[in-house]
């Protein structure tokens, strides 16, 4: 029964088919001392998944294969059951508690069996149907007699649930906790793994590579447990490196030379055969392939030199999994720090102070200096509406994290009533919902590297803060499902309108409405308007959520200069939008100052703007497109007519 539904470790560690067990000397002399006891010999390993668990049993039979144990358990055997193959195929009652009974029967006889079960917990429930016991109660006489010695291997989560709960299952084992290991035991791991990678790959990979693996690893790979997520990178990006190889000349010499040997035996069985038309045509075709291949011998291609592991391929490799792009991963990360603000200025107008502060901060969060456990940066963007705070926000996930997908927008207003503020975790076990997961907790889980935009907080309900303040200060968010998600490599930003309606309260600041101009409101009033935004949030936010936020950005309204460069940014996208169709844009001076005019209210920003674009002048082109008035290499020239655009058609052509 034993060999037939299990696999014996120890004899596949005498013939070397085991992988080289390093940094667990102290969880396998601790699962030793266990199974040398009297009574109660039955080791559990728990960990998480990927730290090691089965390799430490491999190392205990790789141990007793060389004799290197207590003298008790010299001769031993460890038997892998497979609790799957134990029970396929059990058509008829008592086949299943056959197959068990046999299983521990032989067990008993031999004496010198060690039975293995990985994912222990499937014990509970194995084979079990109405009036029938599971495998775990069968077990349970064997293991209280001591009769046989069993070794399991569980997650934390897992063990608490199945075997926890059964208190005469739980105390005939002695548990082994496997913690994952440090870097340093990690890149011990790999260096003594590697020589099977190099050999299945037929690549070269360098000490240095394996270190920079486990950092890459550690910083991008988050719902993994480490040596597994090196070990995967590693053979992930091994493969990438050997399938490039094959495509570049070394690849293709290596082809053309095997298509020679199998012409030239073609050609040798043709004159055979007196088939001399046939031989003819191998031989031309031979002596192209030896131009070919001479060729590529002249560049200094050889055939016997390995493609040696690159940065570039761990950060390929990485990136498949993660979804973060190439570039981030791959060292350009700096640069693009370096230069943040100038991008930044780029797409966002008149914020310099705001952009200043948030880029500054941002570095301080990459550079490593600040708290590994707390998010990149964490901001509040208070201002009125329309002057780039959301907008802000969409670039900050664009240049540092590589695309505006990285953004995760969480509308504040759908949270006002306590009863919807657990859709941010999930639901808890029992309620509607329980599986799906928490709208904010699953959205970080599966894009880790991201921008975080809480829209709107002032209407968010109170519960939503104490939220907050767990992510702004340990990182960590529990979800409904009791897992922890790290908010450490994200940017968390609040947006607020709060205070921006003082702003505009003329008799707050002395102003009659006849004596104060649209530029006067933001060039003369901004000091006031953020004393009141920020006597708006003190009124409305805990000072302790305050505190915890690394920068406060009152946000200007947007002056008559400003609002005409957003103009011409708008304007620059809606013609790049137009060259994908082949039609040109030219406008008149006069249109461009009666949209600037039309689209002008520091009050709402570029809101209108944008308003005054879409419904005078892309209603127009679209209406042209539509009705074939406007054809693929044609220029739109938009003149002004009174308060009304016209359009007159040009072609390209001259």
């Amino acid at each position: 029964m034993v060999t037939k539904y299990g696999v014996d470790l120890t004899e596949l560690a005498r013939h070397g088919r085991l992988d080289t067990v390093i940094g667990r000397d102290r969880e396998i002399e601790r699962a030793l001392t266990v199974l040398s006891r009297r009574t109660k010999s039955n080791p559990v390993l728990i960990g998480e998944a990927g730290v090691g668990k089965t390799a430490i049993v491999e190392g205990l039979a790789t141990r007793i294969a060389k004799n290197e144990v207590p003298g008790s358990l010299i001769g031993k055997k460890i038997y892998q059951i497979d609790l799957s193959s134990v029970v396929a195929g059990t058509k008829f009652r008592g086949d299943f508690e056959e197959r068990i009974k046999g299983i521990i029967d032989e067990a008993i006889e031999s004496k010198d069996l060690i039975l293995f079960i990985d994912e222990i917990h499937l014990l509970t429930g194995a084979g079990s149907s109405e009036g029938s016991l599971d495998a775990a109660n069968i077990l349970k006489p064997a293991l209280a007699r001591g009769l046989i010695h069993l070794i399991g291997a569980s997650t934390m989560d897992e063990y608490r649930k199945s075997i926890e709960k059964d208190k005469a299952l739980a105390r005939r084992f002695q548990t082994v906790i496997v913690e994952e290991p440090s870097d340093a035991i990690t890149v011990r791991i790999l260096k003594g793994i590697k020589s099977h990678y190099e050999k299945h790959h037929g690549v070269v990979i360098p000490d240095k590579i394996i270190e920079t693996a486990v950092s890459m690893s550690k910083r991008y790979i988050n719902d993994r447990y480490m040596p597994d997520k090196v070990i995967d990178v590693i053979d992930e990006a091994s493969a990438i490196a050997k399938v490039a190889a094959d495509k570049s000349g070394s690849g293709e010499y290596k082809k053309l030379k095997i298509e020679r040997e199998s012409l030239q035996q073609k050609n040798e069985d043709s004159a055979e055969a007196e088939n001399f038309e046939k031989a003819a045509l191998y031989k031309t075709r031979l002596a192209k392939l030896e131009e070919k291949i001479k060729s590529l011998e002249q560049a200094g291609v050889d055939e016997n030199v390995s493609p040696v592991l690159t940065e570039e391929n761990l950060a390929e490799a990485i990136s498949l999994k993660t979804g973060i792009p190439v570039s981030k991963v791959h060292g350009s990360e700096l640069k693009v720090l370096s230069k943040l603000e100038a991008h930044l200025d780029k797409a966002i107008i008149g914020q310099d102070e705001a952009i200043h502060d948030v880029a500054k901060a941002i570095r301080r969060g990459r550079s490593g200096i600040s708290d590994p456990r707390r998010p990149i940066g964490s901001f509040l963007f208070m201002g009125p509406t329309g002057v780039g705070k959301t907008e802000l926000a969409r670039v900050i996930a664009r240049e540092v994290f590589g695309g505006e997908n990285a953004l995760i927008k969480i509308d504040m207003s759908e949270f006002g009533e306590k009863h919807n503020v657990s859709r941010l975790v999930g639901a808890p076990a029992g309620y509607v919902g329980y599986d799906d997961g928490g709208k904010l907790t699953e959205s970080v889980r599966r894009h880790p590297y991201s921008v975080v935009l809480f829209d709107e907080i002032e209407k968010a309900h109170p519960d939503v803060f104490n939220m907050l303040l767990q992510i702004l200060e340990d990182g960590v968010l529990t979800d409904g499902q009791g897992n922890r998600v790290k908010f450490n490599n994200t940017i968390v930003i609040l947006t607020s309108n709060l205070g921006s309606d003082e702003m505009y309260n003329d008799q707050a600041f002395g102003f009659s409405s006849h004596q104060k101009t649209k530029d006067q409101f933001i060039t003369e009033d901004y000091e006031a308007s953020k004393n009141a935004a920020m006597k708006a949030l003190k009124k409305s936010m805990r000072p302790e959520l305050i505190n915890r936020l690394d920068a406060i950005e009152v946000f200007h309204a947007l002056s008559r200069k400003q609002v005409e460069e957003i103009f011409d940014n708008m304007i620059e996208d809606l013609k790049k939008r137009l060259a994908e169709k082949a039609i040109g844009l030219k406008l008149d001076t006069k249109v461009r100052d009666f949209l600037i005019e039309k689209g002008f209210d520091p009050k709402n920003g570029a809101r209108p703007l944008r308003r005054a674009i879409e419904d005078n002048l892309e209603t127009l082109l679209s209406d042209a497109i539509i009705a074939e008035e406007i054809l693929p290499g044609q220029i739109a020239q938009i003149s002004l007519k009174g308060d009304k655009l016209k359009l007159k058609i040009e072609s390209t052509e001259k």
